[in-house]
């Protein structure tokens, strides 16, 4: 069967009158058209039309664009944002200058470093070292709501550090509130962002150096070391105290203790001697005499009591009896001694000195006992 025969005797190409339905013409008929219209005519204006028709082929395969995975599309209208956010996969929009699409990967962790030095609570100079990580996390916010996100967090970090390291002391930010810095730095820097609107989060902030500046170095450390001898002095003076205050403490205490033992004793002595003298007047308003001998005998008692002298009455012998008694007693205190030196005297009494009066040789003995 021919090309144009249907199989009903008709040719599909040729129209009910008979006049064939050539599509060459059709489209050399649009060519004379395009041709008219670009200025040309006849084979210049269909070589033409097939230039336009290429190149427009070419600026309609421009629109394609590819979305990765971790990627969102943002695609806009003549500048302006067209919804919704494009999905990972390939996708095709108006090609330029119609429309523009911004590739954001929100889930790529970016992080960048920043250093500074500033003043702290109580004017010290401090350097200050840390690694700031983010992501962006809205692609239609971080395309047109900042100009310049990511610089503008730059300026946000060290306006967030300078408001944490502002208000607290270089002791508290080196030693005890050191580990409080990113924390401080990361909320009120993620505040400060989510206010502008600049769709970026910060996943975290390492902090790698908080340091005097090195052109200070030097009067830090005599700072330091100045510090430290004061702390130390004052640990040494502390302790001198705790052993010191304590020792006068107790030595007052006793010196106290002693005056009032001192003071009770002398008031039990006062008042016994008192009640002894009551008790004697008693005695001797009822024996006067005899009271008056005793007492006259117990006070020389105690005299010759404590002496070391012997006296020996003789009663009209003209010599002089002499015992070295004193030296007796330094050797022995015994009475045995005294009597073998007093009978192996070269110096004998009479026997009428020694036989006068029994009360004298009384005396005598008694004496030389004492």
């Amino acid at each position: 069967m021919a090309n144009n025969d249907s199989g009903n005797g008709h040719d599909p190409w040729k129209r009910d009158d008979g006049e064939p339905n050539d599509l060459d013409r059709i489209v050399q008929d649009w060519q004379k058209k395009f041709g008219s219209i670009m200025g040309g005519g006849g084979a210049t204006g269909g070589g033409s039309f097939a230039l336009f028709i290429l190149l427009l082929i070419a600026w309609g395969l421009t629109g394609f664009y590819r979305v990765d995975e971790a990627d969102r599309g943002v695609v806009q209208r003549f500048g302006a944002y067209v919804e919704p956010v494009t999905m990972p996969g390939l996708r095709w929009h108006l090609p330029f200058p119609i429309e523009t699409v911004d590739v954001v990967n929100t889930q790529e962790v970016n992080d960048y470093n920043f250093s500074t030095e500033m003043l702290t609570a109580d004017e010290q100079y401090v350097f200050i070292d840390l690694v700031v990580q983010y992501r962006r996390t809205d692609a239609v916010k971080f395309s047109f709501e900042v100009l310049d996100p990511e610089i503008t967090l730059q300026d946000v970090t060290e306006s967030a550090l300078r408001g944490v390291v502002g208000t607290s002391t270089l002791t508290e930010l080196i030693g005890e509130r050191r580990e409080q810095i990113p924390e401080r730095t990361m909320k009120e820097l993620q505040s400060t962002l989510d206010d502008y609107n600049a769709g970026l989060t910060v996943t975290s902030i390492n902090l790698r150096v908080v340091d005097y500046p090195k052109s200070v170095q030097e009067a830090v450390d005599d700072t330091q070391k100045a510090r430290n001898d004061k702390e130390r002095y004052e640990l040494e003076a502390q302790t001198y105290a705790n052993d010191i205050i304590p020792r006068a403490r107790g030595a007052a205490q006793r010196v106290l203790q002693d005056a009032e033992a001192y003071r009770d004793r002398l008031i039990a002595d006062a008042e016994g001697e008192a009640a002894r003298f009551e008790a004697l007047l008693a005695e001797y308003k009822k024996a006067p005499r005899v009271t008056r001998d005793r007492l006259y005998i117990e006070a020389i008692e105690e005299v010759y009591g404590r002496s070391n002298k012997v006296i020996l009455d003789t009663e009209g012998s003209g010599n002089m009896l002499y015992l070295p008694v004193d030296q007796l007693l330094k050797r022995s205190n015994t009475l045995p001694e005294i009597e073998s030196a007093y009978r192996s005297s070269d110096t004998r009494l009479s026997p009428n000195d020694a036989n006068a009066d029994g009360k004298s040789s009384t005396t005598r003995d008694r004496r030389t006992r004492e």
